[in-house]
């Protein structure tokens, strides 16, 4: 029991601390920017030759994960990263169509919790900027960010769209139009970003952010100005720069020498013999250019932090939400993103036409097959597959004070569905069990932190993949992948990670546990049959 005098003097002293300013957050910010279709090797600080200062400067007072997966595809990644759990247990096994299956319906699972609900529900101020792509573009509003535990939110519900013009644009729960003649989806994103920081600042709580960039995801849509740092950059071709990829992420570690540079994909002829070579150069530098303006906005995020003084007290998670796209558009298609006019009423002319140079408001096209597989160097496959060129993305950490190994890389193995869990550590808040009268789904995540504090981490058991049909599991130095509707390969990924040499006839016994724990898993998160699903 307090005395008479204890008693005073606790009040006074909260009397005093109710009168003084609030004190600054103990507990870290925590910020995840993510890119679109964009590869492992198009940042500067994992081999490129695309100008990524901003980028790159965290990078050299952070680490660098050279083995950190995402699930080869938007709608997937995003569910899993905002979850912590694989995408088919968020609901989103494929795209934001419903397929009618629990793991496939296209719509955010109440059974999963957003890592905006967990972070808020344990005192944080939640925002995001950019692409949100986990739930159908309908009257429904019940799985927006708003809905789904963030407290502010600019940005786009659906996918893709032009990067002048972009389709559903919203802030909060109300759509909304470009602002000014000069608007430009990145600078939007960017703006947003670090006016939100600018506001959480003068809360006395710490906050948690979500930047969720479009770029480089088509369209090839990009300022003159940045365009113009690429013109001739690209003259010597795909094959040149696959091999002067190569050759750098050797030198910076990044790759193992022993794993060569994967052969160009045979549906790409050898630049010398490419048509259309001023177009193609265009649409590499318009690509270039979309990720160099991306990294501006890194700095105009990283400008706000410091200027209120939260860059020291913020935990910066970098990455890409799946390898490069060799997705082809063609003058047919359709669909919301798909915009009939440009703001000013010109008709917009949709697919890869090789007389009309990308990069303006009123062409719609993509990088093509030749650039993306560049993008992947130097590995297999591309966005949509689970070798490892679809599902290989970078990792940049920057956290002061607790990243020790700075300028590092780290081979350590992650996942996406490890970002709930570190986010949750570094802000010391507890993952429920039931939430919104919900029982939640278990979180499959691990935090990354002793990872980040230079410490061995007990990683996973096993990781897994499915989309489409392409499966894969990896399993400490092995990996067995199929690409639908293919039999299983199996990897040494220490020794091949290229994936080159299939073991599968030399080790049938590994290959057999791998592919039976898949099917195990794979019936745990709800897989269906590819080819059932996609009928259905």
């Amino acid at each position: 029991m307090l005395t008479r005098r204890q008693f005073v003097s606790t009040a006074s002293a909260a009397s005093l601390a109710a009168a003084l300013p609030a004190q600054p957050a103990k507990r870290p910010n925590v910020i995840i920017m993510m890119a679109d279709d964009m590869g492992i090797s198009d940042l500067g600080c994992y081999g490129s030759e695309i100008r990524t200062p901003n980028i790159d400067a965290l990078a050299k007072d952070g680490l660098r994960f050279t083995q950190f997966y995402n699930t080869a595809r938007c709608c997937p990644t995003r569910a899993s990263l905002l979850t912590g759990l694989y995408p088919h247990q968020a609901g989103i096994g494929h795209m934001v169509d419903d397929r009618k299956f629990p793991a496939y319906r296209g719509d955010l699972s109440s059974n999963a919790v957003t890592i905006a609900e967990v972070m808020r529900s344990g005192g944080y101020h939640t925002w995001m900027t950019g692409k949100w792509h986990v739930t159908p573009v309908t009257d429904s509003k019940h799985n927006w960010p708003r809905q789904r535990g963030f407290d502010k939110f600019y940005g786009t519900i659906h996918g893709a769209g032009s990067f002048y013009d972009p389709s559903t644009l919203s802030r909060d729960n109300d759509f909304i139009e470009p602002e000014g003649n000069d608007f430009y989806y990145t600078n939007a994103i960017g703006a947003n970003a670090s006016r939100y920081i600018e506001e959480a600042a003068t809360a006395a709580k710490p906050f948690f952010g979500y930047v969720a960039f479009t770029s480089p995801h088509w369209p090839m849509h990009a300022l003159e100005a940045d365009i113009d740092r690429y013109k001739t950059r690209y003259k010597d071709g795909w094959d040149a720069l696959r091999e002067e990829r190569h050759r750098r992420m050797v030198e910076l570690g990044l790759v193992d020498k022993r794993w060569p540079l994967t052969p160009r994909d045979p549906e790409v002829p050898a630049w010398k013999d490419a048509p259309n070579k001023e177009w193609e150069m265009r649409r590499m530098a318009v690509y270039a250019a979309m990720i160099d303006c991306m990294d501006q906005n890194v700095g105009r995020i990283v400008a706000a932090l410091k200027k209120t003084g939260q860059f020291d007290n913020t935990l910066l998670l970098m990455l890409a939400d799946n390898g490069g796209c060799a997705e082809v558009l063609s003058p047919q298609g359709a669909g919301r993103h798909f915009p009939d006019k440009t703001r000013d009423g010109r008709p917009v002319r949709r697919g890869n036409i090789p007389s009309i140079m990308p990069g303006r408001d009123d062409d719609y096209q993509s990088y093509g097959i030749g650039w993306a597989n560049a993008s992947n160097t130097p590995f297999r496959r591309y966005k949509h597959w689970v070798h490892e060129g679809g599902i290989s993305s970078p990792l940049i950490a920057h956290w002061p004070g607790v990243i020790r190994n700075k300028g590092g890389l780290t081979p350590q193995p992650g996942h996406l569905i490890d970002l709930m869990a570190t986010a949750a550590d570094a802000g010391k808040v507890k993952y429920p069990g039931a939430f919104n009268g919900k029982t939640i789904t278990p979180l499959e995540g691990k935090s990354l932190r002793p990872i980040l504090e230079g410490k061995q981490r007990k990683g996973h058991s096993e990781i897994y993949w499915e989309h489409e049909g392409n499966r894969a599991v990896r399993q400490g130095k092995w990996k067995v992948v199929s690409r639908h509707p293919g039999a299983w390969e199996l990897y040494d990924i220490e020794a091949d990670r290229t994936e080159m040499n299939d073991l599968t006839a030399t080790q049938p016994a590994k290959a057999a546990e791998l592919a039976t724990k898949w099917e195990s898993w794979s019936k745990k998160v709800g897989v269906v049959d590819w080819d059932v699903v996609r009928k259905s």
